[in-house]
């Protein structure tokens, strides 16, 4: 297989390539290593690539599934994983510094999970310095594919990157406020915060422990499916970790939890489709609220309760929490945090614990009012981004738009604040030629609805044909469309 095949496959199509034996692992791992070998030098979307680790994993698979034995969806499927997530022999550096020479000596679980469905392990993808700045300049920024002059957002960067240029066919991120939906809505593909407690987070290095969600990163609502279901339920080492019963709506395809969409009240958050969203990204999110308008029962306007005092509490718990468990090392090597991250972790040293605690019991009643908004409405829609994926050079300044969090964050992090699931899928493309995010939320466990819904639309609006373009070499060329490479 030549590397410019990949982009043929989504995970679910290469999935049943393997089964049919129609490609084998090997082959399609060695194309990602080739492909990875090209590209991944023009966007970073990589810390560390494990090409042994990938073929072992490839040869074990194709064993495997020529003796007949099949693991699921995801066996002889190459990956990537966000490099927060430790991986036995392999470092971690979090990316960061502080963690460069850092090799584990466990898997996460979420890693374990994937390698018992029989995933292939490309690699750690890049991110932003511990989930909560910028990018290390030890390490350097992803960069967009659709424009090499653009971000991809954070902290899942690298994830996002990889999955829009078929480096490899899924990644697993995290997202605290952000860092798995925003990245996913830059890059044109699509990404989910699932459920607070459903995917555990044992064995990932923290950002704010109770704010951070592990997720699916893919290239359709239907990748993101797989996934999700080989790396959530229970699991007894994280405290957090909820035990959820199957019932119906797990056991029915995407396909047909999306025709039940047809019955479901979607409420429209317009309060982000103004202010400070740029015209053309509200413009493409409008438009695909109308696609979506066709596809379900209602859709009205509704305000989200007690937005800036979501942020607030929010700013608080997180900063705090970073800042804690940071503490130690930020007392012994400074030096070695970049300035954004040092500065915001002092800042999280000074906040007093009676401002913790008063956001603790803000976020409390955010919960409450959030659950009385679900019994009106089934679903929530707002845009994924409220602007386009800023510049390197924005991106990386000392005082450019990742420091503003607010606006940044206002129509993403209150999600995390009440552990609803949400996910980012294609909406289109502003005039630039760089992609925009449609945002889907539901209440807490809806996760499959949430997906079928995406899936619902996905499906209509065909944006998830789009990818990248790229010349014999590698490199991203231009901004604009195309159906392969």
């Amino acid at each position: 297989m030549r590397w410019t095949e990949l982009n043929v496959f989504t995970l679910a199509t290469l999935s049943k390539a393997l089964a049919a034996r129609n490609v084998s692992p090997i082959e399609v791992t060695e194309a990602c290593l080739d492909r990875i070998n090209r590209v991944n030098r023009h966007i970073n979307a990589f810390i560390t690539v494990t090409p042994e680790r990938a073929l072992a994993d490839a040869r074990r698979a194709e064993r495997e599934i020529a003796r007949g034995v099949r693991r699921g969806p995801l066996h002889g499927v190459p990956i990537a994983i966000k490099d927060n997530m430790t991986t036995r022999g392999i470092r971690t550096t979090c990316g960061s510094r502080i963690l460069r020479d850092w090799i584990p000596q466990a898997d996460a679980t979420v890693v374990r999970r994937l390698t018992e469905a029989g995933c292939v392990l490309l690699g750690k993808a890049n991110m932003s310095e511990f989930a909560f700045a910028a990018i290390h300049p030890d390490i350097g920024p992803p960069r967009n594919p659709w424009n090499l002059d653009r971000f991809t957002g954070g902290s899942s960067s690298g994830s996002a990157a990889a999955v829009a240029t078929s480096l490899c066919m899924g990644s697993v991120g995290t997202d605290t406020g952000a860092s798995i939906r925003g990245p996913a809505g830059h890059c044109g593909i699509v990404g989910l915060k699932p459920t607070y407690g459903l995917v555990s987070r044992a064995g990932v290095i923290p950002l704010s422990w109770s704010l951070d969600h592990v997720g699916p990163i893919a290239r359709t609502v239907e990748d993101a499916a797989i996934l999700l279901d080989a790396i959530s339920g229970y699991d007894p080492t994280d405290p957090t970790s909820v035990e959820v019963r199957s019932g119906r709506s797990r056991k029915k395809s995407l396909r047909s939890l999306a025709r039940e969409a047809r019955h479901l009240r979607v409420g429209v958050l317009a309060e982000f489709l103004g202010g400070f969203t740029a015209p053309e990204v509200a413009a493409c999110v409008r438009t695909g609220i109308k696609t979506l308008e066709r596809l379900v029962a209602t859709v009205e306007e509704v305000a989200l309760p007690r937005i800036d005092e979501a942020i607030s509490a929010w700013t608080a718990i997180c900063y705090s929490e970073a800042s804690a468990y940071n503490q130690q090392a930020l007392a012994q090597r400074p030096q070695d945090f970049s300035d954004v991250l040092r500065q915001r972790l002092q800042l999280g040293l000074a906040i007093p614990a009676v401002q913790y605690v008063q956001a603790q019991r803000v976020r409390q009643m955010i919960v409450v009012e959030y659950a009385a908004l679900f019994r009106r409405f089934d679903l929530l829609v707002l845009p994924s981004n409220r602007t386009e994926a800023p510049t390197i050079l924005e991106a990386t300044a000392p005082n450019g738009p990742l420091d503003d969090l607010r606006e940044r964050l206002v129509h993403l992090a209150p999600f995390n604040l009440a552990g609803l699931p949400a996910a980012s899928v294609p909406c289109g493309f502003i005039s630039s030629g760089l992609p925009v995010g449609l945002q889907i939320v539901g209440p807490r466990f809806s996760d499959r609805l949430v997906l079928a819904t995406a899936h619902l639309y996905e499906q209509t609006a065909e944006w998830w044909r789009a990818r990248p373009q790229m010349d014999a070499d590698g490199t991203p060329v231009q901004v604009g469309l195309t159906s392969g490479n």
